[in-house]
């Protein structure tokens, strides 16, 4: 199978894994938003927040380290299992000791058991990791597709079931403990890798001395993003913080089933060229032209249709996140500059001077949220804007001198999808003002929409469009002549 096949195909198992899985999601999560108070989703945020965070270290680093070595065997990837499991277990034992100083922080005693049920999630990660790794190394993404729609579905049911027998908050512990579960169980079972009785400190620390600076990255990323929450958590009401997390679950549904398709297939993929720069350059640009052409007018699409979406889904208890879910749309467009220019330089092995780009990007973040921090939620969601353009340049600076692929080069691949977006997005948006009820206003927002970018894309021959609509035409035919 020739490269581009290669990659088109796992994109697509990832694509459609994920969407698959989000399709479930976004059902589950408009039952259980019309079933719970938003208070109870700003309690399960709180306690998320120091899980996400522990989760870093769960991988270690390790699972990129895994993928990057171009001669990883048995020993290897059996050394970071036995290692995960250990480490895990020391996780959870600190998290359950430290769940009452949590509930205390968020005076909240309900907080204690929540906190030591949901951090069961941190063992069965351990278990899942390395799996994931070797999944992602052989780019055997389809066994992603079964483990996931597998617990996505399974704890859909639990969700659901609990919430209608007023279980409150358990009904969405529950879920979050039954999908993890399940979809691990499921991956074991599907893949055929196995621990071997084999552990070697010196693989370990080779292994560590590239992937501890991906850890550092992580945690600095992981601890950035959730510092708003905590910050929202711990100054204003959880009703405030349910608002902002669940204006940014809209989006994520988009950056989820596309970007994060691309991220999961770009690395392995960019760690087995990683010696050709040329080669590299051109898989780099193809991922961020590609990417930000597809998901550009979704999220403006989204931003535009916000108001009415945000109705019909959710019902109007929750308008109050249309400002954050603009801002988060707007941001989420320019993701696919990050993910293609860090996996760029995570491939080429360059893990220090990862770390170095997260430390900065964090700094500029961190003197943002402590300007507008009391001004108020939305002036932090805000303050998102301006640094997502500093760190576009921080993160694509590197790779001009590393494989000559500029940041304003980047722009000026990715402009014409964003610039027809946002014309398509204004157009959208005025269908608000023709005084139609929600429901009707959307019937006609969707498609408008589509038929804009459609016919403007080829209007204006843009390369993305004219490649997408060759790769989807070679590969069916590749299928059918396969068939």
């Amino acid at each position: 199978m020739d490269e581009k096949r290669r990659f088109t195909t796992n994109f697509l198992w990832r694509f459609f894994e994920r969407c698959g899985a989000q399709a479930v999601s976004v059902v589950v999560s408009i039952l259980l938003a019309r079933l719970l108070a938003p208070e109870l989703f700003g309690t399960i945020a709180l306690v998320t927040i120091f899980i996400n965070i522990l989760q870093v270290f769960v991988d270690s680093g390790l699972g990129n380290a895994l993928i990057q070595k171009k001669d990883a065997d048995d020993v290897d990837f059996s050394t970071v299992f036995y290692f995960n499991l250990a480490f895990c277990a020391v996780l959870y034992a600190a998290l359950f000791l430290a769940a009452p100083l949590i509930a205390s922080f968020y005076k909240n005693d309900e907080l204690v058991p929540v906190v030591r049920v949901l951090g069961l999630t941190l063992i069965v990660s351990g278990v899942r990791n390395v799996q994931q790794a070797y999944v992602s190394r052989n780019m055997l993404f389809r066994y992603f597709f079964f483990a996931t729609l597998g617990g996505t579905v399974g704890s859909a049911c639990v969700g659901v079931t609990l919430a209608y027998l007023e279980y409150g908050v358990w009904a969405l512990v529950a879920q979050q403990l039954f999908n993890v579960s399940v979809g691990t169980l499921i991956l074991w079972i599907v893949v055929k890798w196995r621990p071997v009785p084999a552990f070697s400190v010196t693989r370990l620390k080779g292994l560590f001395s590239y992937g501890w600076k991906l850890l550092v990255s992580s945690l600095v990323e992981i601890v950035y993003q959730d510092l708003r929450q905590l910050i929202i958590g711990y100054k204003y009401t959880r009703s405030d913080l349910a608002f902002y997390n669940r204006a940014n679950q809209f989006p994520h549904l988009i950056t989820a089933n596309i970007n994060a398709s691309i991220d999961s297939v770009l690395f392995p993929t960019l760690s087995n060229v990683q010696d050709d720069k040329a080669r590299l350059k051109a898989l780099t640009r193809r991922a961020i032209m590609t990417s930000s052409y597809v998901m550009a007018p979704l999220l403006k699409g989204l931003a535009a249709c916000g108001k009415a979406v945000i109705v019909l889904v959710l019902t109007e208890k929750w308008l109050p996140c249309l400002p954050y879910l603009v801002i988060f749309c707007i941001t989420n467009m320019f993701l696919p500059i990050h993910t293609a220019n860090l996996n760029a330089i995570k491939a080429m092995g360059r893990s220090d001077l990862f770390l170095t780009l997260e430390i900065l990007k964090k700094v500029v973040g961190v003197l943002a949220i402590l300007l507008t921090m009391n001004h108020g939620v939305l002036a932090m969601a805000y303050s998102l804007l301006a640094t997502n353009v500093i760190s576009q340049i921080i993160n694509s600076w590197p790779n001009k001198l590393l494989m000559n692929y500029s940041y304003l080069e980047q722009l000026k691949d990715i402009m014409p999808g964003i610039l027809l977006a946002v014309g398509m997005g204004l157009v959208v948006y005025s269908v608000d003002f023709a005084g139609f009820n929600m429901l009707s206003t959307l019937l006609i927002q969707i498609p408008l929409g589509v038929a804009l970018y459609a016919a403007g894309s080829r209007i204006l021959g843009l390369e993305s469009y004219d490649y997408l609509t060759n790769v989807a035409r070679s590969y069916f035919k590749a299928r059918v002549k396969a068939d």
